[in-house]
């Protein structure tokens, strides 16, 4: 026997409110300080947007909040397949009715997989204009994309990107954040951060894939690529040629910090028999950007024709996804650290771009922040043959001629010293210390 709607609507949210809210790994993610908005968590799927929703009920229990005050609902229940957009005042009803409020704080209103109700915007406008909850969304990529939101609820949401564990995420997560600022640390601590961190660029930050062994860890994040491409970019954008979508994958997915032109790349499909059109291909590599498996960073210019004809670098959402791909049967380990360092400065909101000097060397990044300062960075897992220590700092110079402002900065696999006498304004350090600072 079906339960009465209002019946589902009550049993979930009593079971929320009873439920035990775990210990979490925290998340550095900076929350705005501006009312009025409703705060979306996005990103790639098994990123970890839930948990951080139950993370922040934690946060407002440590400020005083009861769970009577803090309504989490997750529509992610075959119960409510027919729930419409007319339906969701019924929530917030029940709570009222379960939980009279006391006092005139506001209360905090969860919603999880809210994308599965149809019309859903309109409501959540309502409920931010009557002032009386402070709404935090969260939601598939499927259907709940950055500019889905900027559009259906026009300025009135701010976005949060979920990205798999930072690095200082990670070591969170295994209880070993050192208590000391890097540069204060010693050589012996330095040396496990240092072997922690070849750890972390191979396993990688999605949370599910933490402590696994090879095999299981494999097998659980190709089960993320295949469930993405199906319901986030095949059956979402009815794809009706899903064959040129999986060989663009596996290329770009093969060679993260690689070039990629969608030119060539048709014209390698159609070597192979496979006929798809150039433009067909750009929304290809749009919806998989859009649904965070891979982004794309263009050369430096401020010609937008220079930026068209030059390829675009290609960079998995996680250091973990490579060796799925990766069939050189060569150490992939410094394409695991320029992914992680390029990731880290998407966290931090950076402008990024790469460069090509008129010389011909290649800098992996120019990184302008919203601070206005700028970061010539160039990535290199290890510098031991003194060769490729000078040709990387001439790179960062001669790059530096077209960006005078920027720092210079050699990013390494791990803590490195050198007696060879470099340029007082290139700085060598460790990536995973550069991350944490």
């Amino acid at each position: 026997m079906t339960l009465p709607i209002n019946e589902i609507i009550r049993e979930k949210i009593i079971t929320s409110v009873e439920s035990h809210l775990p210990e979490l790994t925290p998340r550095d993610i900076h929350l705005p300080a501006i009312e009025r908005k409703a705060i979306v968590a996005i990103g790639m799927r098994r990123s970890g947007k839930t948990t951080w929703l139950h993370q922040r009920q934690l946060d407002y229990l440590q400020h005083g909040y009861s769970r009577e005050d803090l309504l989490y609902f997750n529509f992610e229940d075959e119960r409510l397949q027919d729930f419409q957009a007319a339906d969701l005042q019924l929530i917030l009803d029940a709570q009222n009715r379960l939980f009279p409020q006391k006092g005139g704080a506001k209360r905090i209103l969860f919603m999880d997989e809210i994308q599965l109700v149809p019309g859903w915007e309109m409501f959540i406008r309502r409920i931010l204009d009557e002032g009386e909850y402070d709404i935090y969304l969260s939601g598939s990529s499927a259907k709940l994309l950055s500019r889905e939101i900027a559009s259906s609820m026009r300025g009135r949401a701010w976005e949060i990107e979920i990205f798999p564990f930072s690095f200082k995420e990670a070591l969170h997560h295994r209880g070993c954040v050192p208590g000391k600022r890097t540069e204060l640390l010693n050589r012996k601590v330095k040396s496990e951060i240092d072997h922690y961190f070849e750890d972390y660029l191979t396993v990688g930050g999605l949370p599910e894939a933490q402590g696994l062994n090879r095999t299981d860890r494999r097998q659980l994040l190709q089960s993320y690529v295949d469930t993405l491409l199906m319901r986030d970019i095949v059956d979402r954008h009815r794809i009706t040629n899903p064959t040129a979508l999986r060989w663009m994958v596996r290329r770009l997915m093969a060679s993260p910090g690689g070039l990629f032109s969608i030119s060539k790349f048709a014209s390698d499909l159609k070597s192979q028999g496979i006929s798809v059109g150039k433009e067909t291909l750009f929304e290809y590599l749009d919806y998989l950007q859009d649904a965070y498996l891979l982004e794309t960073i263009s050369i430096a210019s401020d010609s937008v024709k220079r930026k068209q004809v030059n390829p675009r670098k290609v960079y998995p959402i996680d250091p973990g996804f490579i060796p799925l791909f990766d069939r050189s049967a060569k150490s992939n380990i410094g394409h695991a650290l320029e992914t992680a360092v390029y990731i880290h400065l998407r966290r931090q909101k950076a402008d990024i771009t790469y460069v090509k000097t008129h010389s011909g060397y290649e800098v992996d990044f120019l990184a302008r922040h919203l601070t206005g300062e700028e970061e010539l960075i160039q990535v290199c897992f290890t510098l031991e043959d003194p060769n490729v220590l000078q040709r990387e700092v001439r790179a960062l110079l001669e790059s530096s001629i077209d960006n005078p402002h920027a720092s210079l900065l050699l990013l390494t696999g791990y803590s490195f010293s050198t007696k060879q006498p470099l340029p007082k304004n290139v700085q060598v350090i460790p990536a995973w210390e550069w991350m944490m600072t």
